[in-house]
């Protein structure tokens, strides 16, 4: 194949997997993935395992903000333990189920008011104070749109990553130079 047409079909993976990423779909294990098998493919030759590994630790990282961002802004809002990992359990299970109806727009929906509705209704539940429980809910609910965000650049900059380590092969073995490491 072209360097051309790979380059192209890399750029449009790395797309698809940012939406991917900003619907809550596995996109950066997409990005994981694919720079795994495509380095492969090519006996390590244009990808390096440490690369690859750079963007497994990356994908974590990315995980791990995700999740604890609803947690951790709810937490700040003076929320209960059981009202943070309310939202978040909400999160899961409202972007599951509108999902099927919606399946798009449903995925975002359902995440931001099921870590509305999981830690605002635990709160009320647990404190027995409605207003304190409605502002645990938003909080819960920026908290979820704020560790989208943080995974959404972590996407970007993986692909970033990935294409820069394509091109800069080329480059730099005309010049006689090294690859990216």
């Amino acid at each position: 194949m072209s360097e051309i047409a790979t380059v192209t079909l890399l750029l449009l993976g790395c797309a698809v997997a940012v939406v991917l990423t900003a619907l809550r779909l596995p996109g950066t294990w997409l990005i994981v993935a694919g720079a795994a098998i495509w380095s492969w493919s090519e006996e390590w030759k244009v990808i390096s395992v440490g690369l690859v590994l750079a963007l497994g630790g990356l994908a974590l990282i990315g995980e791990a903000v995700e999740l604890s961002a609803s947690v951790l802004t709810a937490r700040s809002a003076g929320a209960s333990r059981q009202a943070a990992w309310g939202g978040l359990v909400g999160g899961i299970l409202g972007m599951f189920f509108l999902s099927f109806p919606m399946p798009i727009v449903g995925t975002l929906l359902g995440a931001v008011l099921g870590c509305f509705i999981g830690a605002a209704v635990i709160e009320i539940a647990v404190r027995k104070r409605l207003a304190h429980g409605a502002r645990v809910g938003v909080f819960a609910a920026l908290g979820y749109a704020v560790g989208t965000a943080a995974k959404v650049a972590i996407a970007l900059l993986m692909s970033g990553l990935l294409v820069a380590s394509t091109l800069w092969p080329t480059a730099a073995a005309s010049r006689g130079g090294t690859p990216f490491p």
